[in-house]
């Protein structure tokens, strides 16, 4: 019986471990402004993977995004971001040049000088 107690009360101390640590780490949840002042990051997106800072997977679920490591949840309004990003014209007025991968396990810092700009 006392076992039986035990081993309860280590699934219990587990389970809100993990609700604990869940709740500490955040979304890379990101929302396109129309205006560059209204931004944190202004980002160009380049058309050849070698020359982005950064890979990002667009989630389909904002259970899935990360955190600053490149996989991107887009929201609908932009009070639920944590970065408001403003997509540039031009490669030279952005602060950070990304590209689009197709796979999950592509997204990642390529210039990991830059993963401030995110934090």
């Amino acid at each position: 019986m006392a076992f039986i107690k035990i081993i309860h009360s280590m699934k219990l101390f587990f389970t809100l471990s993990l609700f604990l640590i869940s709740s500490f780490c955040f979304s890379q949840k990101v929302f396109p402004v129309k205006y560059v002042n209204q931004s944190d990051v202004k980002v160009f997106e380049v058309k050849y993977e070698n020359q982005a800072d950064l890979k990002v997977f667009k989630v389909n679920y904002q259970n899935e995004a990360g955190k600053n490591d490149g996989n991107w949840f887009f929201v609908d309004y932009q009070n639920q971001a944590d970065k408001k990003i403003f997509f540039v014209e031009y490669e030279n007025q952005a602060d950070l040049k990304v590209f689009f991968v197709r796979y999950k396990n592509q997204a990642g810092w390529i210039n990991k000088n830059k993963t401030h700009l995110l934090n």
